[in-house]
């Protein structure tokens, strides 16, 4: 069936007699692990974040094989998948982009048009438009991962990560947190009129270097439970005998294949 992409890329794993650790501390673990070698795959992100969707296809999928456990060459898994999944990411990108702004556009209408803003068709309107951008941006934790793991058209993907944003509305809000934390410490930061010449180069270099790792870690832990509750592991009820080596390469042999959501942080 070809569900997923095969990278043949075996790592270390985790000891079967191990304990199990509580989802946060596996995060907190994986991101200092692997921050200082993942400079150069931030770096990278952040100079292709031009290009529509290249970007988070290539971190989606060093990410999904770090939160698993598994080995990842960084860089060069970071462009193989983006030399075979460009043309939908750049489509999904773009598709993106154009969404989000629509929407933001939405807001700004809501808020500073006159004949609207302050009214009651105006709150109404208002409260839509960010309930329907929180929701996009929900869905697109999802749209990355299937991108890079499934063979699925566009609109699959999106139907998807629609029904993914109702049945896992539990990490979605926790995942939504542990992000916003990050902009709203800046902006605060900004506000209060702290931020000198030196807090400025530090963020710089926290959100090139590093946020990238941070951000889509969070995802990586919050998603793969859920998808692999109603997709993978569905797939492999019906096809218990296939795709073994691909299903090593999500860890789902290691103790970690347990659902890893986010379910002891709340």
């Amino acid at each position: 069936m070809g569900l997923f992409y095969n990278y043949n890329k075996e790592g270390p794993g985790v000891s079967k007699n191990g304990p199990e650790k509580r989802t946060f501390v596996k995060f907190i673990e994986t991101f200092f692990r692997n921050a200082w070698k993942m400079i150069p795959v931030c770096f990278v992100y952040c100079l292709l974040f031009i290009v529509p969707g290249l970007s988070a296809v290539g971190m989606t999928t060093v990410t999904r094989s770090l939160s698993r456990n598994k080995h990842s060459f960084g860089l060069s898994d970071f462009f193989t998948a983006i030399k075979k999944n460009w043309k939908q990411g750049i489509g999904i990108g773009i598709l993106n982009i154009i969404i989000t702004a629509f929407l933001i556009l939405d807001i700004d209408f809501f808020i500073s048009n006159p004949a609207v803003a302050g009214k009651y068709i105006g709150v109404i309107g208002l409260g839509i438009s960010v309930f329907l951008i929180i929701l996009f941006t929900v869905m697109k934790f999802y749209i990355w991962f299937m991108v890079i793991t499934f063979n699925m058209k566009t609109s699959q993907i999106f139907l998807n990560s629609f029904k993914f944003f109702i049945i896992n509305l539990k990490n979605n809000f926790v995942m939504l947190i542990c992000i916003a934390v990050y902009w709203a410490v800046i902006y605060g930061l900004f506000i209060l009129g702290l931020v000198t010449p030196l807090i400025a180069g530090i963020l710089a270099i926290l959100t090139i270097f590093f946020y990238p790792l941070y951000h889509y870690l969070v995802i990586q832990f919050g998603v793969f439970g859920a998808v692999r509750k109603y997709i993978i592991d569905p797939y492999y009820e019906e096809n218990p005998d296939a795709d073994i080596e691909l299903r090593r390469s999500l860890g789902l042999d290691t103790p970690d294949a347990d659902e890893s959501d986010f379910e002891d942080l709340i």
